[in-house]
This record gives structure tokens, sequence and C-alpha cells, in this order.
């Protein structure tokens, strides 16, 4: 069948597989209808086949297709950026040329320009400012000195993912910035738009959009890492916005060259020579000591550029090292101070990129040790302070999130393991990496540990959540809370004890179980002395009575066995046993959750719970009469003080470190009963 199955796989998947030749041939050879269903059902089997292994080659590859398309639009940044930088390289190069072709043309334009100067811009700032009186919010647009307005128009923006319109807006154009208003509903007097965004000529780039019906006459603003999408109302419309935007894009890197150039520096008056031979030599100009001439600094803002849109942080900051190297003792001059500028502004484009790279919107997954390269980059720009709070905030998002996506279980003890699995490894190795990060900035660690506190109250609300919110029994809660501490206690190796602050967050989610388990007991100890007939236990079956003693043993009444009698006979009664147990499982339970913080709520919890027993013997000793019942209570109260007291005690001792004081007087001042049974005296 195997073979069969391999047969008709390899017939399916040639090359040269014709499926009306292969079904003729199918009906000539079959028999009869029987043979071509069989046939039809190795065909099924072999699809479903197919369609499984799809199915698992996809899931296999899901996380690499997720990671796939996040790379694809960080990837796809990156290209607006490089095209954006490619556009004004373009545009300074052809500005560069037309300058040199044409320096007749631009003399002629200096002297019109100079010959009606105050006419022209004084109708272009009138024409500005009667326009802008129509925009709400947009009075300081007109503060800048020599703005006028260029073109203006209604478009229509769409949205760059899905392609849906968004709103029409008014764009205004002026000759060093774009202006972006959106429309009012409820216009007020001549107002008509609302200010939205101004974004200067050489922020973005204007990328044409390719006609693709209905989608047509649009074209795209880039601004690294965002991008805008407007549409005109016909082809001519976004032809002119294109050629306007670019044009004056132009003139104003032409504009600031020709600023540059006018600004030369006048050369410095040569002193006379003094004859006097007492006057001190005047140092020489300090600029003629700073040689910027060497290639690699000419070309030094270009390089940091190119290393910051190919993602080469290391090398951008090994260059901006290397600069400073070379600066370190040299004079400040003025073509020093415009070096610092150019550098300065690219120091502040790496450190916005390394700040997205440790933002929580990027990727959370690869753990703390994929924040190393950011933060170490920007640990070597002299911002420690600001990597060591991305990197905790990144951290935070990540050990949110997980804790987040964390399946809740049916069983409390099963999320709990997890959770704490998740959290305590999550915790771990975020002060590993962070001390491998920050071993030369020790004023960091203390952000660590105030982060740490902050984590653990993220921890602890979860685990109230499901454990005390939920209301669960107190065995459940002593368990989960005992397997949080020793996680808790495991990151003593590194150097880091959370226990005093998981504690602390604890301490009120523990101290109203205990009482109200403290309660519970209470309760059912009354409700059982008031149905209290002091008959000896009847076990039915020595199955039973070994149960009991093993229960009883379990407990630390190691003595028990003094009170069985013949056949399943205890000499005891059902309400004392009954009490022993859930007494010895109180106490075990509390031991579990101890801390000194809930030293006397614990301690009087058994003390409470201890006098309801004794005051129950002492009032059934008082009222019985018969002298064979008398003698079986006071059996049952030379059990709880001889054997049940001193084990709590004994068992409280070990496990606090120091002796109940309360417990020993309730059991000294108890031995009355015992004493002298027909005293009227009251052990309250």
């Amino acid at each position: 069948m195997a073979e069969t199955g391999s047969r008709l796989r390899k017939q399916l998947e040639s090359a040269n597989f014709d499926p009306q030749n292969y079904v003729k041939q199918l009906s000539q050879q079959s028999d009869g209808d029987r043979d071509l269903q069989e046939h039809r059902q190795k065909i099924q089997s072999l699809a479903d086949e197919t369609a499984q292994n799809l199915k698992k080659n996809v899931y296999k590859n899901y996380r690499q297709f997720i990671e796939t398309a996040k790379e694809i639009s960080y990837l796809e940044s990156e290209m607006y950026q490089l095209s954006h930088i490619l556009t004004e390289q373009k545009s300074i190069m052809e500005s560069i040329t037309q300058a040199l072709l044409s320096t007749d043309k631009d003399e002629t334009a200096k002297e019109m320009l100079a010959a009606f100067p105050k006419e022209t811009e004084e109708v272009k700032q009138r024409t500005l400012t009667t326009l802008l009186e129509k925009v709400e919010g947009c009075k300081n647009i007109m503060e800048a000195p020599g703005r006028y307005l260029v073109y203006n128009g209604d478009l229509f923006e769409y949205d760059a993912d899905n392609m849906s319109q968004i709103q029409k807006v008014h764009a205004f154009l002026m000759n060093d910035c774009l202006l972006i208003a959106t429309w009012l509903a409820n216009r007020r007097g001549t107002v008509k738009y609302k200010y939205n965004a101004l974004y200067d000529l050489e922020s973005f780039a204007v990328v044409n959009v390719k006609d693709n019906p209905p989608m047509k006459d649009m074209f795209k603003i880039l601004m690294f890492p965002d991008s805008r999408i407007f549409q005109a109302e016909n082809s001519k419309i976004k032809k002119e916005w294109l050629e306007i935007l670019e044009e004056t894009k132009k003139n104003k890197v032409a504009k600031d060259r020709h600023k540059k150039e006018e600004e030369v520096p006048t050369s410095p008056v040569r002193p006379e020579v003094s004859m006097n031979p007492f006057d001190e030599d005047e140092p020489l100009d300090s600029e003629e000591l700073v040689d910027l001439s060497p290639e690699w600094i000419q070309e030094l803002p270009e390089d940091l550029d190119v290393c910051i849109a190919q993602r080469d942080f290391e090398g951008a900051v090994d260059l901006l090292d290397k600069l400073n190297e070379f600066l370190k003792d040299q004079p400040v001059t003025p073509r020093v101070k415009e070096l610092r500028g150019k550098v300065d502004e690219r120091v502040r484009q790496l450190t916005e990129v390394l700040v997205f790279e440790l933002s929580p919107d990027r990727s959370l997954r690869g753990g703390p040790k994929a924040t190393r390269r950011a933060v170490s980059q920007l640990i070597r720009l002299g911002q420690s302070t600001k990597a060591c709070e991305l990197f905790l905030r990144n951290r935070a998002a990540a050990v949110q999130t997980a804790i987040r996506q964390l399946r809740i279980e049916g069983a409390t003890l099963l999320y709990i393991q997890k959770l704490c699995n998740i959290f305590f490894t999550s915790l771990l190795e975020t002060a590993r990496e962070f001390e491998t990060d920050f071993a030369g900035n020790t004023g960091c660690y203390s952000a660590f540990v105030v982060w740490s506190r902050s984590a653990m109250k993220m921890f602890v609300d979860a685990f109230s959540k499901q454990v005390f919110d939920s209301k669960e029994s107190l065995s459940t809660a002593a368990e989960c809370v005992k397997f949080a501490s020793e996680h808790c206690r495991q990151l003593s190796e590194i150097g880091l004890d959370l226990t005093f602050i998981m504690q602390s967050l604890l301490v009120k989610d523990i101290k109203a179980s205990l009482l109200s388990q403290k309660d519970v007991i209470i309760e059912a100890t009354k409700h059982r002395n008031s149905e209290e007939m002091w008959r000896r236990m009847n076990l039915m079956t020595p199955e039973a009575l070994a149960k009991l003693k093993d229960e009883m043993r379990s407990c630390g009444v190691s003595t028990f066995e003094q009170y069985t009698g013949d056949d399943c006979w205890v000499n005891l009664s059902y309400t004392v046993v009954a009490f022993t147990k859930q007494m010895m499982a109180f106490l075990e339970e509390g031991l579990k959750l101890y801390f000194p913080e809930l030293h006397m709520v614990f301690l009087e919890s058994l003390r409470e719970i201890i006098l309801v027993a004794v005051q129950h013997v002492d009032y059934s000793l008082r009222c019985e009469q018969e002298s064979e019942k008398k003698a079986f209570i006071l059996q049952n109260a030379s059990f709880l003080h001889e054997t049940v007291l001193p084990v709590v005690e004994r068992r409280f001792e070990e496990g606090v470190g120091k002796p109940a004081k309360q417990l020993q007087d309730l059991r000294k001042s108890s031995r009355q009963v015992r004493v002298n049974p027909d005293s009227t005296m009251s052990v309250v």
C-alpha cells in the first residue's frame, strides 16, 4: 500500500503530468465503480497528507514569517530614510550644477530682487497673513522673518496601510516649510481650518505614487520613520504640487548655500610691531593651529549618515570617538564649532534610532541580550542614564507581556509554578544582563533596585489575584507562597534579595487568609462541641484505624498508640480527634506562610483556636454528673494537655525559632481542670 501511494505521489508530482490523459487511462484500466472509488480514496488520502504537511510547515516557520514581516517593515522605514538622503543629495548636486552654469543668471536675479525687494516680500507676506487668519492655532507661523507663501490647495489624506481615506486637508507651502491644516466641521467666523502639522523642507522627501485605479493622483511625503499620502483633485494639480515642492526645496538649499558663502570671516588686523622690549608677544590665531583638512574629517558627517542608514551603530560611535580623540586638546575655533554642529545633529539622529531600538514597540523576543547592542552604544555616547531607563522599561514590558500571555490553568498551584518560573527566570536574566552592560556605571544600580521592586509588585498583583482573590484554601495558598519564596531566595545568588519586598506586599492578603481560616476552624469546633456525646470512636475497620494512626503520626502525635483500644476502638472523643487534626493542619500551613510581621497574628489565632477546645472540656467536666463519663472526659483532657499542646508548642518553636509564651501560659492555666475537675472556676 505504501509503495502504491509513493508511486501515485511521484506520478502526480511529475512535471509532465496531464490530468486529462491520467483520468482517461484510469477509466480504461478500471473494472468498475469500485476501482474508481478506491482510487479516489487514495488520491483523497494523499491530498489530506499533503495538506497536513503544508500545515506543519506553516506552523514550523510561523515565527520566522512573523519576524520576517517585522524585518520587512523595518527595512521599509530604512529605505524611506535612504530615499530621503538620496533625494537631498540629488537636489544639492543639481543646485551646484545650476549655480556653476548660470552665474550671470544669478547676478541678474540678485539685481531684480534688489530693485523690488520690499514690494514682492510685502505682497507675499500679506497674502500669507490673510490665509493663515483662516487657520486655528498657528499664530506663531509668521514670527519667522522672511517667510512667505509659495503655493496652497486642498488635498485628501489616505492611510498608508490600508489606503482608506482619512480626512480632507489644506496644505500651505512656504519658502522654508510645509503646513498641513485639517478642515473644521463647525466653522467659527472666518476660521476654516485647524493646525495639524508643520514640516521643515529639509526634513522630508517627496515621492510620486504610481496610479493604481481607483487610487490615482497621489504623492507621498516621507518623514523617517513615518510617511503620509495625499491625493490631489486631478493629475494637473498633482503635477503642480510635485514640481513646486521640488523647486522650493532647491531654492531653499541654494539660499542657504549663498548665505554661507556671504558669511566669509574677515581677516584679523595685523597689530603694529611694538618697539617696547618689555611688551609680551601675543599668541598666534588659534584657528591656524587646528588642521581640519584630513579627508576622513571632511567626509565624517556623510559617513555618519551612511552608518546610521545601514544600522552600523558601532561604526558610527567609533567615528565619533575618533573625532573626540582628535579634538581633545585642540582649541575651539569657528570651524571646529561648525563641525561640532554638524556632528551633534548626527549624534541626535543616532540617539533617536538607538532609543527606537530599545522601545517596547519593537519585538520583545530574544530576551535581555537582544538589547545589548543598543545599550552599549548609548553608554559609549555618554548617555548611560537614558540607556538604563530604556533597558529597564523594555524589560518591564517584556515581563508584563509574558505574565499577560500566561494561560490560566484550572489548578492554581500549576499556574503559580509557571508564573514563578517565568517571572523569576526573567528577573535573573535581566539582572545578569544589567550587570554585564552597566558594569562600569555603579550609579545605575539603584535604578535597577527600584525597577526590581516595581517588577515584584507586578508579580504579586498577578499572584494575589489568582491565589487570594479566588478564595483558595489555606493549604493551597501556603504551597503557593512557599514555592514563590523558594524562587525568591534563589536571587541571592547574584546578590539580590527581594524576599522582604515580596513579604511586605503579601502580608495583608496572608493575614486576611489566616484570620479567615481561624474563624472557619472555630465555627467548625463549636458546631462539633454542640453535638458532643462523649463517646469512644469506633472506626469499624482495621484499615480506618491504621489510617488514623498514620495521620496522627504525621501530625507529630507519636504517643497516639496508647489511646487505641481493642479491635477498632479509640479511647478518645470524635470531637477531640477532629480538633487535633484540624489544629495541626492549621499549624503546619501557618508555618509555611510565616514571617516576622505575622508573628502575633499567627500566635493569637492558635491561642483562640486552642481556647475553644479547652473551654469546652472545662465546661463538660463541671456539668457532667456521671462518674464514668467524667473519667472519659478527663482522659480526653489529658490527651489535649499532655500530648497535643506540647506538640503544638514544640513545632511552633522549631518553625519560628522562639518559644510561644502565650501557648505555654494557656497550658499551665488549664492544668487546674485536671488537678481539680470539681472546681467551678473557668479557664477563660
